[in-house]
């Protein structure tokens, strides 16, 4: 027993899929957004905009996936649960 046999695990398998130091949608859907913005206005102000936006979101995206890297994720799916629940193991437990 003393020869235990030892597996490699490589990181890029288990690390979550980051852009930009940010999670990988919600900095598309930044993306796409700041771009649209910038490109559909034609014009500086717009484009100045839409960089100033970009960057502010990135900023923000990126100290979200410092804190957790599924953030976004974990905060939708807490939007699903009930304001309330009660304090019962299970519904069919006997009493």
């Amino acid at each position: 027993m003393s020869n235990l046999r030892r597996t490699a695990i490589h990181r890029a398998l288990h690390r979550p899929s980051l852009i930009v130091g940010g999670e990988r949608e919600p900095v598309l859907v930044a993306a796409i957004l700041c771009g649209g913005v910038a490109v559909s206005a034609l014009n500086l102000v717009a484009a100045v905009i839409g960089i100033t936006v970009w960057l502010v979101a990135i900023a923000f995206l990126r100290m979200m996936a410092k804190s957790d890297p599924f953030m976004s994720k974990v905060y939708l799916r807490q939007l699903r649960y009930p304001a309330y629940l009660p304090a019962r193991s299970r519904p069919f437990r006997k009493e």
